[in-house]
């Protein structure tokens, strides 16, 4: 969406602190022997404490209020009371909420407790390059410039991105103009960054995989024989620096 007033701003301001806040309490809620559902049932209660309802089970009829992915899950995995959480694990929480007519949406990969598998280089890699693609962007730049930046970044680090994935406009809707955000460079994508847009800017990085491939179930998507991260950041484009309207989330570090 494209902000035309302070109105528009407000309910953006709301509804991206809502899904900041629920997944920072979500990330630190999490623990060793947990199941993915009640960890899920726990950002329900988040969300419904605000007013706000789950976007992709508005949207797409999820099953779940939110995502949670873990390990080779680069997203999209479904809350179950069968996953349980250890030690080590690679963990992906993506929460995206309406909250009276406004959308937001927000991401990150941690691991939980001890980083027994070595997991850290990739996680900060990750929210290294989305917090310097989200400096670069403003009105005028081309997206697939964004792309090329997180695509090399992610390159001189030893890992790469997966290209079936992408970031979205949003706002009104969960997901909207511009549809694709990519995390490499794509030449014939001419589209350019527009002043007062609102766009959810992602990282999806993984150590070998450069596609996403369906798990199964009918939603989780996997990076094969890989580990994946993703990072992600609702943001208003101006002339300078975007506004990081999720920046609730205070364990991006």
């Amino acid at each position: 969406m494209s902000l035309k007033s302070e109105e528009d701003l407000i309910g953006m301001q709301q509804i991206s602190q809502v899904v900041g806040l629920t997944l920072k309490r979500m990330q630190e809620y999490a623990r060793p022997g947990m199941s993915t559902l009640e960890l899920d049932h726990y950002g329900r209660q988040l969300l419904e404490l605000h007013g706000a309802r789950s976007a992709p089970k508005l949207t797409y009829g999820f099953p779940g209020w939110t995502c949670i992915s873990l390990n080779e899950e680069v997203c999209h995995g479904i809350p179950s009371a069968k996953r349980l959480l250890r030690e080590g694990d690679l963990i992906n929480i993506d929460v995206s909420a309406e909250l009276n007519g406004y959308w937001s949406d927000n991401g990150g990969s941690f691991i939980l407790g001890q980083d027994i598998h070595q997991h850290s280089h990739l996680v900060e890699t990750s929210k290294r390059i989305l917090a310097k693609a989200i400096s670069h962007i403003r009105g005028g730049v081309q997206l697939a410039e964004i792309g090329r930046l997180i695509e090399t970044e992610a390159r001189r680090s030893g890992y790469r991105v997966i290209k079936n994935l992408a970031g979205h406009g949003i706002g009104r809707s969960l997901h909207e103009e511009p549809h694709e955000i990519l995390c490499y460079y794509d030449r014939s994508n001419k589209t350019r960054f527009r002043k007062h847009s609102v766009v959810a800017i992602e990282t999806f990085l993984s150590t070998k995989a450069t596609y996403a491939q369906e798990k199964g179930d009918g939603w989780t998507l996997i990076a094969r024989d890989s580990f994946a991260v993703q990072h992600e950041q609702t943001i208003v484009v101006t002339d300078g620096q975007p506004i990081i309207l999720t920046a609730a989330n205070q364990l991006w570090g």
